[in-house]
């Protein structure tokens, strides 16, 4: 295998004229193009049409974390607009437990305008339910890039998750190039989003609606998820000039038992949805390796580092790693493993899942661009080609392909 840390990100670049970046989505989630490749064949149809190329009886793995309403905006008395925009709870606490918070509760913070807030505490209202709630924030760890921010609010029967849907604004991608707008706080959410933590969408699911989920039903093709809170890293764009010198960012993931048998019964026939999706299908699996190996222990939290799944023994088998998971899991007396990952998906990467991945098309010089050319191979930049002379939109609010392997 080729060391993919030498890989150049100059190779994987294109031309990404910015009238084809979608600023808005679609009246409708499923009239978006479906760009289908299909071991190296390339047509395109509504996305509507999606089930006509899953097989039947198979199963669809989504992401269903769900995107927070992040951004919190503050003014100082001075009128200096400071925005604190949320992405991790602080010191190691789970999103569950942050954002179930009564009264307090600290969280990893990018601030707007900093400069302007150099002590003191920032204070504002929501309103929560026809009730006025005052929230304070204070400034409590300086970092580099981020910082720990103490929230406080005077009324305990109020969550922190409840201050954030009412009072706080849709993280959309800085590449839109506006304002979030009322729109976002729907169309920014997979119509099957459940696990509240990410600050990206997972937007290979936004495509999909209810029409598509009872055709999917029709089609017996049973879906499963895998919970993988996106953060602001996915928009990171690879700076160095080889891959090996990019750190990946890290993102938390939970995968149930379900998911696992799921795995288990329709190996062969399994279809991701989503880079997000994959990445934590493949970690969930990398977790499973290292177990077998004695590394780890499932009832604990995992910690999948950028390039390990790389050293991969040859010769393993799905089968196996997913059957010693479910034993552990069994002998161990536990439903879910998590952990965090920072799993770099790149051209030599030694897949074990998915069969099929239906995506968006993704930034140039990014690590999401890198996952679609570990998965394809060189047929990415025809993928790209067609749907440039095709008129398919980009990114986040655009349109959608199914990839299917040629091997």
């Amino acid at each position: 295998m080729k060391n993919p840390k030498v890989i150049k990100i100059k190779d994987y670049t294109y031309n990404l004229p910015a009238e084809r970046i979608a600023k808005y989505p679609l009246e409708r989630r499923d009239n978006s193009k479906l760009l289908t490749y299909n071991r190296g064949a390339i047509s395109h149809s509504p996305f509507k049409t999606i089930t006509d190329f899953l097989p039947e009886s198979s199963l669809l793995v989504w992401n269903d974390s769900r995107v927070l309403n992040a951004r919190l905006i503050f003014h100082k008395s001075t009128g200096a607009r400071i925005e604190v925009f949320c992405l991790a709870p602080a010191h190691g606490m789970d999103y569950t437990s942050s954002l179930q918070a009564r009264e307090s509760c600290e969280w990893v913070c990018i601030i707007g305008n900093l400069k302007k807030w150099k002590s003191g505490i920032l204070r504002t209202e929501a309103d929560i339910h026809g009730t006025s709630v005052k929230l304070e924030a204070k400034l409590i760890e300086r970092g580099s890039k981020n910082h720990v921010v103490a929230f406080s609010w005077d009324d305990p029967s109020v969550r922190f998750g409840e201050i954030m849907e009412s009072s706080g604004l849709t993280p959309i991608p800085p590449y839109l190039n506006r304002d979030s707008e009322e729109i976002d706080r729907t169309r920014y959410q997979t119509v099957y989003s459940q696990a509240e933590g990410s600050v990206a969408a997972p937007t290979a699911g936004l495509h999909f609606s209810d029409d598509t989920l009872q055709k999917l039903a029709d089609k017996n093709i049973r879906t499963s998820h895998i919970t993988l809170h996106v953060g602001t890293g996915t928009f990171q764009p690879v700076k160095s000039e080889e891959i090996g010198e990019h750190p990946m960012h890290t993102e938390y993931f939970y995968a149930g038992k379900q998911l696992i048998r799921d795995l288990y019964r329709y190996k062969n026939k399994i279809t991701a949805v989503g880079t997000t999706s994959m990445r934590g299908l493949e970690s969930l699996l990398q977790a499973g390796i290292k177990s077998m190996q004695g590394k780890t222990q499932l009832n604990e939290s995992q910690e999948i580092e950028q390039w390990e799944a790389y050293d991969r023994p040859e010769g393993i088998k799905l089968s196996d790693v997913l059957q010693h998971m479910l034993d552990e899991m069994e002998k161990l007396g536990i439903d879910e493993i998590h952990g965090k990952t920072s799993i770099m998906i790149a051209p030599g990467y030694p897949f074990l899942i998915p069969d099929r991945l239906i995506t968006n098309f993704h930034q140039p010089g990014s690590t999401l661009l890198l996952l679609i050319a570990a998965y394809i191979g060189e047929d990415w930049k025809k993928v790209y080609d067609y749907a440039l002379n095709n008129d398919f939109r980009f990114l986040s609010y655009g349109d959608s392909s199914l990839l299917i392997p040629k091997v």
